[in-house]
């Protein structure tokens, strides 16, 4: 993996029987190495400890994974959540941070899942947190009844917005099929994200951000998963790794500079 782009990978902060655990999936370390032909570089929850500007000027791009925890909605003016909604605050205190850094910056930034939620919050916006429960709108978790790889076959279609980066990303394309498997979903788009794409119940499935310095784009569904067997899926993580790429050949460029 030498001279491939250094991208950062959200992980979540997890408690064990004894302890706590810094912990990621490792579709997410594989898509980044085999999709984005990146050098995954894990980044622990650990809050505000993490100084997020330093960290972004380190990176060449930042992938906010996907979570079985919800974001705080104190983080968005939400109501309270309900007892079994799974939180992980210092995740909360790493990744909305990290996320405004990297845009700042310039970095390009990759989101998926929690992570489209996370950088929708960050910027302003908010989320139902139970999609399942809205008039009109199906459900988007998944089947847990069913074995694990099989939870992420493609359910229901996202249809391309025309215009923007994923009409771009996809020439003739109207919309394609993905996988589902989330409780919550983007309620108030934040000010200055463009609905990409949309689920057939209205439901926002990827948005981005037009203004940004450098690549930012996130997707509800999980492109992570066998990104390599889905075209889809491997166009966005080779967009992905092409910004990183060429944002660590301009700081290379400005370290050899005199």
């Amino acid at each position: 993996m030498r001279n491939r782009p250094l991208i950062g990978v959200t992980c979540c902060l997890i408690q064990g029987e004894a302890s706590t655990f810094h912990r990621v999936q490792d579709k997410y370390v594989d898509a980044v190495a085999d999709g984005a032909d990146g050098l995954p570089v894990l980044v622990p929850a650990l809050g505000g400890r993490l100084d997020a500007a330093e960290l972004a000027g380190r990176l060449d791009g930042l992938l906010l994974t996907g979570s079985p925890s919800n974001v705080d909605p104190a983080r968005y003016g939400g109501p309270p959540p309900r007892p079994d909604d799974e939180a992980d605050p210092a995740r909360d205190a790493t990744t909305l941070p990290l996320a405004l850094a990297c845009i700042d910056a310039g970095v390009p930034l990759f989101a998926v899942c929690r992570g489209i939620q996370e950088l929708n919050v960050a910027l302003g916006g908010s989320l139902h947190q139970h999609v399942q429960e809205l008039p009109g709108k199906r459900d988007h978790r998944s089947d847990k009844t069913k074995p694990y790889a099989a939870r992420y076959a493609p359910v229901h279609e996202a249809r391309i917005e025309p215009g923007g980066a994923f009409a771009r990303l996809f020439p003739g394309e109207r919309g394609f099929m993905v996988n589902s498997l989330h409780g919550q979903g983007i309620d108030r788009v934040a000010p200055g994200l463009r609905v990409e794409a949309v689920a057939p119940d209205g439901i926002v499935e990827a948005v981005s951000l037009p203004d940004a310095k450098g690549f930012v784009l996130a997707v509800q569904w999980h492109p992570e998963w066998q990104v390599r067997d889905y075209p889809v899926h491997l166009r966005l993580f080779r967009a992905f790794g092409d910004a990183a790429r060429a944002r660590a050949a301009s700081r290379q460029g400005q370290e050899r500079a005199p």
